[in-house]
């Protein structure tokens, strides 16, 4: 018996549990990067309703244009959205 070799069953063997664990890794990052960017989307689409949840509405108070809804200001003399 020789000790320190491998058998060419063994080899196969190795080689197949090594392109299981890539075929699975390969799946695992496109799966994660596809849920990465869904996550994104849904962040924004969140962040864009809510901003657009806390703007003021024509007669509500404010400081800076930003404050107001889109297509209207702040009036700096009443602090009120136009």
């Amino acid at each position: 018996m020789m000790k320190g070799q491998l058998s060419a069953e063994m080899l196969i063997l190795i080689a197949v549990v090594l392109a299981v664990v890539a075929i699975a890794a390969t799946r695992l990052i496109s799966t994660a990067k596809s849920s990465s960017e869904s996550v994104g989307n849904q962040s924004a689409d969140l962040l864009d309703k809510s901003s657009a949840a806390v703007k003021g509405r024509p007669g509500d108070f404010c400081t800076r244009d930003e404050d107001c809804l889109p297509g209207s200001g702040c009036d700096a003399a009443s602090y009120v959205c136009r």
